[in-house]
């Protein structure tokens, strides 16, 4: 937006560390100035913007990821694509499309090497570069070691990761995907549209029960973006040799508790399994990999991107609760005026 000559924009900060999940009053959204571009910088006019999990122990402050935690008083970050509007370095042009670690705000002026252009045209909505693609597929490929004729379990499965993760476990051979989810609509939304063999509601029972009727022949592979009950519970199911990949924690995320992690670890020795943590930053490598697979399966119709987009900044505090609450499938983004 503009204030006579002035150009100005909304930004989110935190404004107080909360204990457990933040509420309405521990963000901010404010207006600023944003001035124009020093030599060697650009700005940039934020389009969309992600929304993660993480985000909230960043909020709470935890140490233990491996990204800087939200600090106090400053304006919050993460992954965001844009469009540069005006340029101070031959790297970059004006109406390049790019992506960047400056969300939470409406512009992002910084360095250029700071923004990474992205092909306009790849993708019928700019949004689909922020997907969770890449992180299922190293989380598949690489830290589960995927096999053909594996059954996967996929927790969290309408999330950004889930839908993907078990959308390309299908692709890569596995005989069986099956899914875990908040509600029985979002386990028919797992079957039907995004092709899962089988999808259960996590509030129906003890999980280590509906995994046992599920696949009586027990899991080979277990994605997992929650931890805590669902990680015992598949570790209880897991064939001799199964491999876990911990992805996520959103047993924890949304509840601000600890997680009470795997228990007890006798069935892993007996069993001979491995868990592997992983973060998408190690496999950078595989991105060209896996954009030429996706796009691909994109156009042929093999794949379902499923995205839920939240309209403005001011909605972005209360869209991630509900996130972490459940509320939405697939990806989720925070879509900015135009």
């Amino acid at each position: 937006m503009f204030s006579g000559t002035s150009r100005t924009g909304l930004e989110a900060r935190l404004v107080a560390r909360p204990k457990g999940l933040p509420g309405p009053g521990d963000f901010e959204i404010i207006e600023v100035a944003v001035p124009e571009p020093a030599v060697g910088h650009v700005l940039v006019r934020n389009l969309f913007m992600s929304l993660e999990p993480a985000m909230l122990m960043l909020i709470a402050g935890a140490s233990d990821l491996p990204m800087p935690r939200y600090e106090i008083g400053e304006v919050m970050y993460g992954a965001a694509i844009g469009e540069v509007v005006a340029s101070a370095d031959p790297s970059l042009g004006t109406g390049d499309l790019v992506m960047h670690r400056f969300g939470w705000r409406e512009y992002a002026v910084a360095q250029a090497g700071l923004f990474h252009r992205v092909d306009r045209d790849a993708y019928p909505t700019p949004s689909i570069h922020l997907g969770s693609g890449l992180v299922a597929y190293v989380g598949l490929m690489d830290a589960a070691e995927l096999r053909p004729g594996d059954t996967v379990f996929v927790s969290s499965a309408a999330g950004a990761t889930g839908t993907m993760a078990g959308q390309i476990a299908r692709l890569k051979g596995a005989s069986r995907v099956i899914g875990s989810t908040g509600s029985p609509g979002k386990a028919a939304h797992l079957t039907g549209e995004l092709g899962f063999d089988a999808a259960f509601d996590y509030h129906d029972g003890p999980i280590v029960d509906r995994l046992r009727e599920i696949a009586p022949e027990g899991i080979d592979v277990y994605f997992d973006n929650v931890g805590g009950e669902h990680l015992r519970a598949a570790i209880e199911v897991m064939s001799p040799h199964g491999r876990i990949a911990l992805c996520g924690s959103l047993d924890r995320q949304s509840t601000g508790r600890p997680d009470d992690g795997p228990g007890d670890l006798l069935s892993v020795m007996g069993k001979r399994l491995t868990m592997r943590g992983f973060t998408v930053s190690d496999h950078r490598d595989r991105a060209p990999e896996f954009s030429t697979q996706f796009r691909t399966w994109l156009s042929e119709g093999a794949i379902v991107y499923d995205e839920t987009v939240i309209d403005g900044l001011a909605n972005a505090p209360q869209a991630l609760l509900d996130l972490v609450k459940g509320a939405y499938t697939g990806k989720t983004v925070v879509r900015f005026g135009t």
